[in-house]
């Protein structure tokens, strides 16, 4: 995997994408009081898709003229990573956020270096040690002790942090399969594709739940909340995310998000209201740690 020519510059990207990622906890969370969470969720992806095609497809019709035969090649590849890595995964990940708390969405979701790990095994990309293995049952240790208290009432609960960890699982199929074909078209390329059709996948979703819905009701905080989820946390994020899987390992480009559970658990308390419990903080310093051995382990 060659060095990029500018690291500062790549950190950087990393960087705001770690914040973007951070924040959209928070923006989903306050958007989700305004929208239902389908709605809200296909609503993002269709908006992202409409986005990206203006912005992305002169780049991409330059970067591939010549390529048809090679983009229709890998259609059914392309496919795939928008239904999984887009649709399913943003759709599962708003779901998931509205039926549990910020910090439990952020540190299931941080557990994403695991599941890109075992997938990389199994496409042989990666490699399993007595260590890594060692990592991830003590992630695992940590989810059981994030679910020893629950708070009365609303707050998390199980079926949101089992839908979120299905996001993370499919984030991480977009991950490595979607690295298979990134050195063939270019990060434009795939993001333009996926974004467009899961745009459309989720089209049907959007059209039935907003059919009834009362969308002159939404406030301007509420607009700007979806669009922010459009446009940051996805277009943006998952731009800087292919670029930087040209220069850095899946396991390890996963692994810089260790901030983003502090930030949003911090973020979720001081201005969402929302409860945090000794079983928390305990089982997100579990699963950190976790991650991080299992990152580390040779």
């Amino acid at each position: 995997m060659s060095s990029h020519p500018n690291r500062a510059l790549l950190y950087t990207l990393i960087a705001l994408m770690q914040v973007f990622w951070s924040a959209n906890f928070l923006v989903g969370k306050a958007a989700l009081r305004e929208f239902p969470a389908p709605l809200l969720a296909s609503l993002r992806v269709v908006l992202a898709g409409l986005i990206i095609l203006p912005v992305i497809l002169p780049i991409y019709a330059a970067r591939t003229r010549g390529a048809g035969a090679t983009v229709r090649r890998d259609l059914p590849m392309f496919a795939l990573l928008a239904l999984v890595g887009v649709a399913v995964n943003q759709f599962c990940f708003v779901i998931g956020l509205g039926l549990t708390s910020v910090a439990h969405s952020a540190l299931i979701i941080g557990m994403a270096p695991i599941w890109v790990l075992l997938l990389g095994a199994w496409r042989g990309l990666e490699r399993i040690t007595a260590r890594k293995l060692a990592g991830m049952l003590v992630a695992l240790a940590g989810v059981a002790v994030l679910n020893l208290e629950r708070a009365s009432g609303p707050g998390p609960t199980v079926a949101g942090d089992l839908i979120t960890a299905v996001a993370g699982i499919c984030f991480a199929i977009y991950t490595i399969r979607g690295k298979e074909i990134q050195h063939r078209h270019g990060t434009f390329t795939v993001n333009a594709i996926t974004f467009a059709l899961g745009g459309l996948f989720l089209l049907p979703v959007a059209v039935w739940q907003g059919s009834t819905f009362r969308f002159a009701e939404v406030s301007a905080a509420g607009w700007m909340g979806a669009l922010y989820m459009a446009v940051f946390p996805s277009l943006a994020c998952y731009l800087i995310f292919y670029y930087a899987l040209g220069y850095i390992s899946p396991v390890r480009l996963s692994t810089l998000a260790y901030l983003q559970p502090v930030v949003a658990t911090l973020g979720g308390a001081l201005l969402l209201g929302e409860r945090v419990s000794a079983a928390l903080l305990a089982g997100g310093a579990i699963i950190l740690g976790g991650v991080y051995l299992t990152e580390r382990g040779r």
